[in-house]
């Protein structure tokens, strides 16, 4: 009888030894269960997303889950500019996702106001009604990460930037360092500009999935289990980042329509337009008030010499 209890007390341990190793490392929100172990993210107070906890989780299941999360009161988030690049303006919205975890080309957040959006899940296209076309989602193939650091004891060596920047992406994101291209440094501003890229026709290496936990984890918190926040090391010295931007360069350029200026753009054109036109009335008035002069004097000399 001690025995069969013994047995039963040690397969309790082992269970629940199990339970505890059972997490989901990249998303820090994920419920686990097993074994086998299993984790899910709620997308909805209905729906629970199976992860695959060996790679970073796709940007569109996280964004949903933080509005989830909003929703319900819980916490979500607190140099130079590529020439087709173009930042999200538009912050977190509620996503439609594929089952695959990719964006639907068309987003409405839950409104009568659509747009189109590139693999990111940026917008690059105006606000429409919902009947906006969004025939296909466009790739993100580029994108330029502005990081600015904290104040160093010492200056950075230049030319270990690149690869300890690549070291470091690779180590906590799983991204292959090849992908970064180019880094220019400005030592005086204290950013750095990173330049990652694929090829153009690759729709497999997910970049705005990197990019979004960066720029989460530099904003805020990580989405990782592990609260240690990216801080590559450059000759001895860690890089504590206070703050991120991201510009994403598509396949295809944004169709952003010129007629639609933002407001003081607008209202700048109006006003020059404006002046103008009070130039030339004034010029008007001032040519036909010299032509009335000059008439009235050769009148007065005409009856002169009368």
């Amino acid at each position: 009888m001690k025995l069969w209890i013994l047995a039963v007390v040690a397969a309790l341990m082992v269970v629940g030894a199990s339970a505890q190793e059972c997490q989901c490392d990249t998303v820090k929100w994920a419920s686990c269960t097993g074994p086998p172990c299993q984790c899910t993210i709620p997308l909805t107070k209905d729906i629970n997303q199976p992860l695959n906890c060996n790679a970073l989780a796709p940007k569109c299941f996280l964004m949903k889950t933080e509005m989830l999360r909003r929703s319900k009161g819980q916490d979500t988030r607190t140099v130079g500019k590529p020439e087709e690049g173009f930042v999200d303006n538009d912050g977190i919205y509620n996503p439609e996702c594929e089952n695959d975890g990719k964006f639907k080309a068309k987003q409405c957040n839950n409104t009568e106001e659509c747009w189109c959006v590139n693999s990111a899940g940026v917008r690059r296209t105006e606000k429409e009604g919902p009947n906006i076309n969004c025939d296909k989602l466009v790739e993100t193939f580029w994108i330029r990460l502005i990081l600015e650091h904290a104040p160093l004891q010492g200056a950075v060596d230049k030319n270990l930037l690149k690869s300890a920047l690549g070291d470091a992406i690779q180590a906590r994101y799983k991204f292959d360092k090849s992908l970064v291209k180019e880094v220019e440094y400005d030592a005086d501003a204290k950013k750095i500009q990173v330049d990652i890229k694929k090829d153009k026709n690759d729709t497999v290496i997910k970049l705005a999935d990197m990019a979004y936990y960066m720029e989460r984890e530099i904003k805020k918190t990580p989405m990782f289990v592990d609260q240690n926040k990216f801080a590559p090391m450059v000759g001895g010295q860690k890089l504590n980042f206070t703050n991120i931007l991201v510009y994403y360069v598509d396949a295809e350029p944004p169709t952003f329509k010129m007629n639609r200026l933002a407001g003081g753009v607008i209202a700048a054109i109006v006003v020059v337009l404006l002046i103008v036109a009070a130039g030339l009335l004034l010029l008007f008035f001032w040519n036909r008030r010299n032509k009335k002069y000059r008439k009235t004097q050769q009148t007065e000399r005409e009856m002169e010499n009368k």
